[in-house]
């Protein structure tokens, strides 16, 4: 086999099991909300401002455009990263609501999210410690 083709065939590899990995929907550990995809749906749209129990929510997102936050997008909100945007833009236009705090990276969501029992955030299910309460995964 030829080098260039080695490299493809692990570039493929690499690019399949990146795409494959499952993201976990996190919140502080002591939250006790029922949480579910509606709920979360619902924080992150601006449509609720807290959890079921009455607590106020605090969603955190990535950063527009990484592979994540378009996951999330796709399987949770059910929308496109464009739409979620053109979405935003709507609501900040009129003065009706304010997009979900970014963040770069799952470290700073999950520190944000483990520092603050009313935030809710999402990262790779491979960087979940006990500092944070997994409560969707997909």
């Amino acid at each position: 086999m030829n080098t260039h083709f080695k490299l493809f065939i692990v570039t493929l590899l690499f690019a399949v099991t990146t795409a494959a990995a499952e993201t976990a929907v996190i919140v502080h550990p002591l939250n006790s909300a029922s949480i579910d995809r509606d709920a979360i749906n619902k924080i992150f749209l601006g449509k609720s401002q807290s959890f079921s129990d009455g607590t106020s929510a605090t969603p955190i997102n990535h950063k527009d455009g990484s592979p994540i936050r378009s996951a999330f997008d796709k399987n949770v909100l059910d929308k496109t990263s464009s739409q979620v945007k053109a979405y935003w833009s709507k609501l900040m236009f009129t003065g009706k609501g304010t997009p979900p705090e970014e963040l770069g990276g799952d470290a700073a969501v999950k520190t944000a999210v483990a520092g603050d029992s009313g935030a809710i955030g999402y990262i790779d299910a491979a960087q979940v410690d006990d500092s944070v309460k997994v409560v969707l995964s997909f």
